[in-house]
């Protein structure tokens, strides 16, 4: 039996592990060990030293890191965010897990410790996230873990190279939602 996966919140000295490991599970060939690979729909960056910087820093944000053995296997970003009601909602993004650790369970321990902490940490009675809509195997994973589509969607950003380089022209993002309680 391999040893649990340990949580942390990242830090400055891990923005070039973060950057790198969203990088690989995302794009380029490296990603398409994994399943969630985003390499027939976007060139270019996913994320930069910049961005997780940001997220870092920000107020009501957290970079969670998953390790084992001291090694970085999974990460994402989550935030508390102010609904349309006013109540506290939780944003779950850059969720990213080694290409070759894909499939075995990491991923669902790291949403399940977000929720955790989204729900116990900021008072979230639900969380909420954004995925290209042409994601079906993505979605279908994240609606086993209870999400569900709420039909809302948001113009994918093109022409923005911090998103990426769009290889077709009909993405877009839709909304995702979870309620925690």
């Amino acid at each position: 039996m391999s040893a649990a996966l340990s949580f942390r919140a990242a830090g400055a000295a891990d923005l070039a592990a973060v950057v790198a490991l969203v990088e690989s599970a995302y794009r380029g060939e490296s990603s398409r060990r994994g399943w969630t690979t985003e390499a027939d729909l976007l060139d270019g960056q996913r994320t930069d030293a910049d961005s997780v910087r940001s997220l870092i820093d920000a107020a009501d944000s957290r970079v969670l890191l998953a390790e084992r053995g001291g090694a970085l296997l999974a990460c994402c970003h989550i935030a508390r965010e102010r609904g349309e009601d006013g109540a506290p909602v939780g944003y779950f993004g850059m969720f990213a897990v080694v290409p070759d650790g894909q499939g075995g369970g990491i991923g669902k321990a790291v949403l399940a410790e977000a929720e955790r902490l989204t729900r116990d940490g900021w008072g979230c009675a639900r969380m909420e996230m954004t995925v290209i809509d042409v994601r079906a195997e993505l979605i279908a994973w994240y609606e086993r873990r209870g999400y569900r589509r709420t039909g809302i969607t948001k113009p994918f950003p093109y022409g923005d190279a911090r998103f990426g380089l769009p290889r077709r022209d009909d993405l877009r993002f839709e909304v995702l939602v979870k309620p925690l309680r």
